[in-house]
């Protein structure tokens, strides 16, 4: 990149039309989050790491988030080192860590890509082995993993964050198994890629495990590993959370049900899921004294509101701002209630006019509603903002 581009005291222009990428270049992504007291440490161990800018040219940049001094410490700590050095700060910080390394990947013009965490418990030193393994396997993403031979996780500590680790790592290897075959720690934040396989508007990150979003998005040709030895945090306190871990439950929701056909079963699954609030609902009002049919009618809300909030949270989360909430909501209810008034025609068609029994006609009527109310939903609630705006300029 030109050098005012990268100069601190600099704005990044996002419309900038960006330099041919030197060959062999890296940009070093580093997220932060009140890491101030690792700065100092983290530029002085990569200085000794970087090989002569000849041999590999190599520009750090920090995208920060952080509500302290970190951005006065990067500025103030990268005047000692020769390396390029950038920070970005924003003021929202969308989409959490993984949303800074996109925004990172949005400005890098090089021909490759390392992230890595502020905190020191990624070795600097690994920097230049990781694209090294990548020049010379032609491998396009290289994994910093700490489950081959001579990698260790020595720096997790506790039994619980060894324990969540694990069973995060196994989870996402069951739901991806193509997506991630060659790939042991999909965990690992420590990682480098070709800039040329990144598309950075087919990432949506929520939360800090951006690897599994590259892997799954953009799909590599190609995968290599590096051992490393996890290390211990050099300073401040680690950022996993209980939030943090939702929020990857989430994460790993929105990547599985990214196709048509795993939102539709995802969609079978939680309207099945309503079940339980509507009936525990129906049991309480009649308990309570009230008539079985307006309970009826009441308990079948308390379900439709379940499934909106799952729906919600693990369908569609992309696809909400283009509507209010109660916009959505409301929709959302009037197509489930609906359901109920289309489905009785029906089974009264399929058994005067095709013969059928009760029974499958009931279930073929449940499979047509349910696959109507999903197509009506996705189309009627959560369709993207693109296409209503393709729609309105085709019709002008």
């Amino acid at each position: 990149m030109s050098e005012d581009l990268w100069s601190l005291h600099a704005p990044i222009d996002p419309d900038l039309t960006l330099p041919q990428a030197v060959t062999g270049s890296v940009t070093l992504i580093i997220p932060t989050f009140n890491e101030a007291g690792n700065i100092v440490e983290l530029l002085r161990r990569l200085g000794d790491a970087l090989p002569d800018p000849e041999q590999l040219p190599c520009e750090v940049l920090f995208v920060d988030d952080s509500t302290d001094d970190t951005p006065a410490v990067i500025e103030k700590a990268a005047a000692d080192h020769s390396f390029p050095v950038s920070v970005l700060h924003r003021e929202v910080a969308e989409g959490g860590l993984g949303g800074a390394v996109v925004e990172g990947v949005r400005r890098a013009d090089t021909d490759w890509i390392v992230v890595m965490d502020a905190d020191l418990q990624h070795p600097p030193h690994l920097v230049p082995e990781l694209v090294g393994e990548g020049i010379r396997t032609g491998a396009d993403l290289v994994v910093a993993s700490r489950y081959i031979t001579g990698g260790s996780r020595a720096g997790l500590a506790g039994t619980y964050r060894i324990a969540v680790s694990r069973g995060a790592t196994w989870l996402t290897k069951g739901l991806f198994p193509r997506a991630l075959r060659g790939i042991s720690d999909p965990m690992s934040g420590f990682f480098a890629m070709r800039r040329s396989v990144v598309t950075a508007e087919a990432l949506k990150p929520l939360g800090y495990k951006i690897l599994l979003e590259l892997a799954v998005r953009c799909r590599p040709a190609k995968v290599a590993e590096v051992p490393f030895v996890f290390q211990d945090r050099y300073s401040g306190e680690s950022k996993s959370t209980a939030r943090e871990g939702m929020r990857f439950l989430a994460h790993l929701a929105s990547l599985r049900s990214a196709t048509p056909l795993a939102r539709l079963i995802g969609f079978g699954l939680i309207g099945l899921s309503g079940f339980v609030p509507n009936l525990a609902a129906l049991w309480l009002l009649t308990r309570a004294g009230m008539h079985y049919l307006p309970a009826e009618i009441v308990a079948n809300q308390a379900g439709v509101l379940w499934n909106f909030l799952l729906i919600e949270t693990l369908l569609f989360r992309d696809r909400r701002r283009h509507r209010h909430w109660a916009d959505r909501i409301g929709r959302f209810a009037l197509l489930a209630n609906a359901d109920l008034l289309l489905r009785i025609p029906l089974i009264a068609v399929f058994v005067a006019q095709f013969g059928m029994d009760v029974l499958p006609a009931t279930a073929l009527a449940l499979v047509t509603t349910f696959v109507l109310r999903f197509a009506a939903t996705e189309a009627l609630v959560y369709l993207p903002r693109t296409a209503r705006k393709a729609g309105r300029h085709t019709r002008s």
